[in-house]
Parts: structure tokens; C-alpha cells; sequence
């Protein structure tokens, strides 16, 4: 199946070996900085979300990307479309905050789904108010439905590992040429 890919990289030896690792390094290496550079821009842990779930529909869909920034000195209003993460909990959570209180230097928050029947005390794990420092950042702007990609990838990792390979079997056989 990838035998004349594998008799191309028998032919560029140890040097072209370490090249090629070399240019996957700096693509990779690329990527990270540039994303580090996004989260100090936006003062955000993860700028850029893909929406798991359908809790806030009809605002945003499964596969939906969001764009967030998190504002140091700004507070969340009424209405607001936040991302947070409760400790313990893996996956961060896209709801509208229902209700906010501020209280000498902390604000604390109450979120909902748009989608949900009820509010999400039972999602805070024994917590009765979300944080400021639960709070990954404040929806900005979205694309449609490109997440689906993420999503395919973490339901399928079968797909991942394809899709990763193939980069650099296309990168390898891009610089033979």
C-alpha cells in the first residue's frame, strides 16, 4: 500500500531524515507559538472552542467554532455567552450567564443553556456561584459547523491518526518533488 513511499524514504537516507523532521518540527513548533500568542492576545486559556453540544441552541450548533476573549478588568454582564470550566470537570461548558452578583472584588455567576430547562447549579459540582477564574472567556464571534472536523477526530481517533499521517506522507512526498 505505501511501498513506493517507504523505497522514497529508504532513498534519502539519515541527512534527508532528519530534514524532514526538522520541517515538521518548525510547522509544529510554528503552530504552538502562534497559538500561545493567541491566548496572550485574548488573555484567554483557549481562545478558539468547538461547541459539543446542543444546549445552546438556537444561538450556536453542535460544530460550531467560537472565538473568545477574556477582558481582565471587565465584567460579565446579563446575557453574556461565556466558556467555563469547573475543576474536576474535563470539558468546558458553553452557557449564558442568568445572573450575576458583585460582591466587594468578586463577581459571581449563574449560567444557563439556551436549550436547558433549568439553570446549571447542578453542573458546578457543589459550587454554588461560578468565578471569574472558572471562566476560559466571553463569545465573540463563531463559524458555523467547521468543528465538525474536532469532533469527527475525538469520536473517531482512527481518523485522527489517518489524517496525521497523511500530512506527512503529503509533506515528505511535496519535498521530493
Amino acid at each position: 500500500m505505501f511501498s513506493n513511499e517507504i523505497a522514497r524514504l529508504r532513498t534519502l537516507g539519515v541527512q534527508g531524515l532528519l530534514f524532514q523532521a526538522l520541517n515538521l518540527l518548525t510547522v509544529v513548533s510554528s503552530g504552538l507559538m502562534m497559538w500561545k500568542g493567541l491566548c496572550l492576545i485574548t488573555n484567554s486559556e483557549s481562545p478558539i472552542v468547538v461547541v459539543l453540544s446542543g444546549s445552546m441552541e438556537p444561538a450556536f450548533y453542535r460544530g460550531d467554532i467560537l472565538f473568545l476573549t477574556n477582558p481582565a478588568d471587565v465584567p460579565y454582564e446579563i446575557g453574556d455567552i461565556t466558556v467555563y470550566k469547573i475543576p474536576g470537570a474535563d470539558i468546558p461548558i458553553v452557557h449564558r450567564v442568568i445572573e450575576s452578583h458583585i460582591s466587594n472584588t468578586t463577581q459571581l455567576l449563574l449560567t444557563k443553556g439556551d436549550n436547558n430547562p433549568g439553570d446549571d447549579i447542578t453542573l458546578y459540582n457543589g459550587i454554588e456561584w461560578i468565578q471569574r477564574k472558572h471562566i476560559i472567556g466571553k463569545v465573540r464571534g463563531f463559524l458555523p459547523y467547521i468543528g465538525y472536523v474536532t469532533i469527527a477526530m475525538n469520536d473517531f481517533p482512527q481518523l485522527k491518526y489517518a489524517l496525521l499521517g497523511g500530512v506527512g506522507l503529503v509533506m515528505l512526498i511535496q519535498q521530493e518533488t
